[in-house]
């Protein structure tokens, strides 16, 4: 036990010693720096350069003011460097103080007390801290990636009232069988949202995978009744409490979407592409197929007794179903509406739709 807490003791002193800045290590970081600030600046003022030279043969600009370009760009570069430069001057002259007021050690005295022996062999346990500008350019490669990608994902939900069209007839829904704001849809899904230019703009296209469940509940005490090939309406027998025809789908929707989010691009050639930060309006359809419906049934009997009843079946629906689809929304909240244009029940001309909220989650 106490050999072990000897090693431990001498581990752990090791790592403080390690940890320990030389002053030839941190004059090289230092000088690393201050090649890296020269070859941006170098690498900004060529894409600067090159730019300018795109417009003068775009004709968008003249010669002399295409020189006159370069020559403020290369003015700005220079004074850039000789700034950020002299900020790692100093910080060699401060390092050159330290190591004559002792603070810092030079690589000799660094390996004498960060190295230890065991059983007559010498060991030496080091760490380095991480280049600074090192970190600072995968950051900004993520800050790239992150701002300037093409596509993005989103989670959708969305909620509100579900009823049916005759003939394609709003008017329709006056007089209709079914309650409207009681029958109600779901749907919750993913969407991915594809930028259709390489730069920022505000016009995307955005296609995913989405399940529904749309519900129809019947008014004045009715339900669903399979008659062969016909689904009917018919009074049940006795007072119900709950009767609700469900049909659940699985879609694919795609919209072409309006997004008036203001991007914003920077001096060096950079862009970043808002998206979600103001209002977008989507145009576009959906095709899918259904994967099941019931029928919910609620009642008391001739004894009363409650009974909750359970009906599985095609009730003669569409398997295949396609149609039309907008939104208007600010930020990621919007107004939603849905219509399928192919029949909901075979052989009529009944047609669902939804209209309600929708929330776009990045």
């Amino acid at each position: 036990m106490k050999r072990i807490l000897i090693i431990l003791v001498l581990f752990s002193t090791t790592i403080a010693m390690s940890q320990e800045r030389t002053f030839e290590s941190e004059v090289k970081k230092i000088s690393n720096r201050i090649d890296r600030i020269t070859q941006q600046q170098k690498d900004s003022l060529k894409m600067k350069v090159k730019e300018i030279n795109l417009q003068l043969e775009e004709g968008k600009i003249t010669k002399t003011k295409a020189d006159e370009l370069k020559k403020s760009a290369a003015k700005y570069h220079a004074k850039q460097i000789e700034v950020l430069v002299a900020v790692q001057e100093r910080k060699i002259q401060q390092l050159v103080q330290d190591k004559i007021d002792g603070k810092i050690l030079g690589e000799d005295r660094y390996y004498e007390e960060s190295t230890f022996s065991i059983g007559g062999r010498t060991f030496q346990f080091r760490l380095t801290d991480e280049d600074y500008y090192q970190r600072q350019e995968r950051r900004k490669r993520r800050w790239k990636r992150r701002w300037t990608r093409r596509t993005t994902s989103q989670f959708v939900f969305a909620m509100g009232a579900n009823n049916v069209l005759v003939d394609h007839k709003l008017s329709s829904l006056d007089g209709n069988p079914y309650k409207f704001w009681k029958s109600r849809f779901y749907e919750v899904g993913f969407t991915f949202k594809y930028r259709l230019t390489e730069k920022a703009s505000q016009t995307y296209l955005k296609y995913g995978l989405s399940v529904l469940w749309n519900n129809l509940r019947p008014d004045g005490n009715q339900y669903h009744v399979v008659n062969g090939s016909q689904t009917e309406l018919q009074t049940f027998p006795f007072s119900t409490s709950e009767s609700r025809l469900r049909h659940v789908q699985m879609t694919f929707p795609m919209h072409l979407e309006f997004d008036f989010s203001k991007d914003r691009e920077y001096d060096d050639g950079t862009f970043r592409d808002y998206r979600n930060r103001s209002i977008r309006f989507g145009i576009g359809g959906f095709v899918g197929f259904k994967m099941g419906t019931r029928q919910y049934l609620e009642y008391r009997n001739a004894s009363g007794t409650k009974i909750e009843e359970l009906q599985r079946g095609s009730f003669n629906t569409n398997i295949y179903n396609y149609g039309i689809s907008t939104y208007l929304a600010y930020r990621s909240c919007g107004l939603y509406v849905k219509y399928d244009l192919n029949p909901l029940f075979k052989g009529t001309e009944t047609r669902n739709i939804s209209m309600g909220v929708r929330f776009d989650l990045d």
